[in-house]
Order: structure tokens, then sequence, then C-alpha cells
């Protein structure tokens, strides 16, 4: 069951967060993260060993063989765990901002992407791809900063609009003008492109996909300070998100700041999207489907929802991205593709049944 689906789960919220749940909290939350997070590190250590290369785990593992002659501990540390670690942080990200957008807007079909963060982070990027070689970063691309940049500027502009001094944040702006944003950057997007080269239209085109196509564990840890702070805010959340799932006015009435949590969800959410994005590009569809399907297992209660979410997240993206690797090997198809082709029915789904 959603917590969106019917007034049943007003109750189970309210209870939830005045610390009354069905059953006691902590023997909840310990079995969830024990077994979403058993399900997370079993699929990160599997999905190095599935490739067009095959591998044996036992080998990767074996000391008595040095490493600069162990070609399977290469493909393992090397060539593939750096893209399932980023597989894993960027699926975490993705399903834990889904899950706190849903509670701050109150909307069963809210996503990472609907506040325009995404669009404006992939603005950036496009924008660092087509006139990238006049800027220089040593070794590094220019495409993860201008992503960043993007990303929280998007952000920046749609807080502003929603927000006044002395008032809670005005969740329908919010949602406008997340959404004009959207359609802004696409078009500014599409005349990049428009008036980019072959080569240039080529490489957006791919990015715009959503790969995790990462050489090493750099990345990883250029976007881990955002996604850090993202979390340790999600951490704070829970509580007040069960309140604020049932209403703003009945999270106020039982001591909730509700401009204060209204603002944490967002800035949190921000960053983590951005920190995703910056990493894998656009990859839709994680921060609907997961949230949802956690529900169907864990119920409504934002304390067990939330760090579901992120194992579930984690392993959901990093199996979407080796069907990406295996399905039409050795040709690879941008994990992107693979989420949007799951994610659409279940979207379609949503809406139909609540329809």
């Amino acid at each position: 069951m959603s917590a969106f689906d019917s007034t049943e789960a007003a109750p189970e919220l309210v209870r939830a967060a005045v610390g009354v749940p069905p059953r006691p909290i902590r023997a909840r939350l310990v079995t969830t993260v024990v077994a979403y997070g058993t399900l997370a590190v079993v699929t990160c250590l599997l999905a190095p060993l599935v490739g067009s290369t095959p591998i044996s785990f036992s080998r990767v593992f074996d000391r008595s063989i040095p490493f600069i002659d162990n070609v399977d501990a290469q493909i393992f540390f090397v060539a593939r765990m750096p893209r399932v670690l980023a597989g894993a942080v960027v699926g975490a990200a993705l399903a834990s901002a889904g899950v706190v957008l849903q509670a701050l807007l109150r909307n069963p079909l809210a996503t990472p992407f609907t506040l325009g963060v995404s669009a404006g982070a992939a603005l950036g990027a496009i924008l660092a791809i087509s006139f990238g070689a006049a800027i220089s970063f040593g070794p590094f691309s220019p495409v993860p900063f201008a992503t960043l940049v993007g990303a929280i500027l998007a952000a920046s502009i749609v807080y502003g609009l929603a927000t006044k001094p002395g008032r809670a944040m005005s969740t329908s702006v919010l949602l406008l003008a997340g959404v004009t944003l959207n359609s802004f950057f696409s078009a500014l997007i599409l005349f990049v492109q428009y008036m980019s080269d072959f080569t240039e239209t080529f490489r957006t085109v791919r990015w715009l996909m959503g790969d995790l196509d990462i050489g090493s564990f750099s990345p990883v840890l250029g976007a881990l300070p955002l996604l850090l702070a993202a979390f340790a805010v999600f951490a704070m959340l829970p509580s007040s998100l069960n309140l604020l799932s049932v209403g703003a006015e009945q999270a106020a009435t039982r001591g909730v700041d509700v401009a204060r949590v209204q603002r944490l969800a967002f800035v949190s959410s921000a960053l983590a999207t951005a920190a995703a994005v910056s990493l894998a590009g656009p990859i839709g569809f994680v921060g609907i489907v997961v949230p949802h399907l956690v529900r169907l297992m864990v119920g409504v209660d934002h304390r067990i929802v939330l760090p579901a979410s992120a194992f579930f997240g984690a392993a959901f993206l990093v199996a979407c991205d080796v069907v990406a690797r295996t399905v039409l090997a050795p040709v690879e198809v941008p994990v992107g593709v693979v989420t949007a082709m799951l994610g659409g029915p279940f979207f379609l789904w949503l809406l139909v049944r609540k329809s």
C-alpha cells in the first residue's frame, strides 16, 4: 500500500509520528536495515562477476596470485567495481529523494526530477560537453562540475520562487515552478543540441540517456560530500515527514516547524539529485518505482521506508545496470533506457490504480 492510496494511511502515519507504531520501531528498523542492507551488499558483490567476460569470485580474492597477474581481480576491482559503487550511490540517492519529495508534495507521483533540478543539471552538462574544449580543469572533465552548478542554480530558482520570509514553503508553487523550469531548460537543451555539430550532439544524447560508465573511483569520491550532507539531513526528517504527509496543518498542531522541515526536505533532496545526476546523468523512474515497491513491503512509516528505499534503490539500480551491460553484450545499453522501460509501465499502473 502506498502512503497516498487511501485515508487509512493517515492514522498510521500519525501513530508512527507520535511514537505509537504497530510494532516497536527499533526492532522493525533493525530488521529492515539488516534485510535490505544485506540485499544491497550481496547485489554489489555479485554484480561485478557478471559481464561479457566471466570471472571467478574465488580467483578474485586469491591472495596467492599477484594482483598484476590476476586478470579476474583487475576486472572486478578496476573495470567493474567503480561502476557498481556509482550505481549503488546513485540508486540510493534517487530513491531516498523520491521518498522525501513525495512526502513534501503529498503527491505519490513526485520524483527527484519534478522540481527542475535534473533539467538544470542536464543543461549544465550539455553546455560543458558542447563548449568544454574552451574550459580546462587539468586532467578532470568539466562535465560533473557543470552538472552540479546547473543543478544548484535550478534548485535556487525554484526555492526562491516557492519561499517567502516567515512563511511555510508553498508546495503548489514549488511544483509549478519545477515543471515550468523543466520545460524551459529542456528547450534550451534542444537549442544547444541544434547549434552543436554531429559529434557533440551524439555525446549529449548519450549522456541524456543516463549511463554508469564510470572508469575510476574518483567521480564517486567527488560526489560523496553532497551525498553525505543530503543523507545526514534525511536521517533527521522521517518523523516529521510522517506528519507532513498527513497535512501541514496537522503537522503544525503537533509541534512540527513546517517551514523548516519543508526547506530541509527540499534542499536535501536537491543535493542528492544533483550528486546523482553529476555521476550518471538523468536516470529516471528510480525515484518513483523504488519508494512505492518498498511501501508495498514495509508499510508507510517513513522511519522504515526511508532507509529501506535507500538500500533497495542501490540494489535496484545496480541490477538494472547488470541488465544494461549483458542484455545485448558486448554492446552496452544505457542504464537509463532500462529503468525507463521498467518505470514507464509502472508509472502508468500507478495512474490507472489511482483513477
